[in-house]
């Protein structure tokens, strides 16, 4: 049985993007097959590109980079937790996993991302949930799709209450293999000085049963 299971969603020409957003692109700086010595490729995306990691300073002006996240944070243990609503994760499903430090959304969103292009009507954190995540001191909150908020939300009330508690977004998760449970959480956002966001790999590891 396998212990570690990649929850990160490809990086392809085509991917599901925000709109406006730049997806990723591949490019040729030299190829062997051109009579270069080696094979290098320009990559090209956008912050909040696949599964990502939101740092402060994405929704609030002067906030924290994410080069300067704590691996604390994003490392751990964490429970996956299974939403069986098709509109939003509302208060009442959060409230059975108190004390649990970092909880990742398993919801019908992990369909879309067999979809072409952007979906809107994707599962979304109701403003009362995130509230109460903040209350109970969870660090770490991740979702299955590209954003933890609703679309064309008008205060974007998630990611302020969030992100202004120093509560960490993982966001484009694929957690369409995982069993709902208790993990180990590794998450590694690229180490990019003063950006708003970084791509991620993020891995769970099976918490061994005693």
């Amino acid at each position: 049985m396998a212990s570690f299971f990649d929850v990160t969603v490809p990086l392809t020409r085509g991917m599901p993007v925000w709109p406006d957003e730049p997806g990723p692109e591949l490019s040729s700086l030299s190829r062997i097959a051109d009579g270069d010595p080696a094979n290098v490729t320009k990559l090209s995306l956008g912050s909040h590109t696949g599964t990502h990691v939101d740092a402060p300073r994405h929704f609030i002006e002067g906030g924290a980079t994410i080069d300067t996240l704590s691996l604390d944070a994003l490392c751990g243990p964490a429970r996956v937790v299974h939403i069986d609503d098709d509109v939003s994760v509302k208060r009442q499903h959060l409230e059975p996993h108190r004390g649990v430090a970092r909880i990742l959304l398993q919801t019908r969103n992990g369909k879309l991302w067999d979809k072409q292009g952007f979906q809107k009507d994707f599962v979304y954190l109701e403003p009362d949930a995130a509230d109460w995540l903040v209350a109970n001191s969870v660090r770490l909150v991740g979702i299955d799709y590209l954003s933890i908020e609703q679309f064309h939300s008008r205060d974007y009330h998630a990611h302020h209450a969030l992100l202004g508690a120093s509560v960490v977004i993982i966001e484009g998760l694929d957690l369409r293999r995982i069993e709902p449970g208790d993990y180990n959480l590794y998450c590694l956002p690229l180490k990019v000085v003063a950006a708003d966001g970084a791509p991620c790999r993020a891995i769970l590891e099976r918490k061994a049963v005693r």
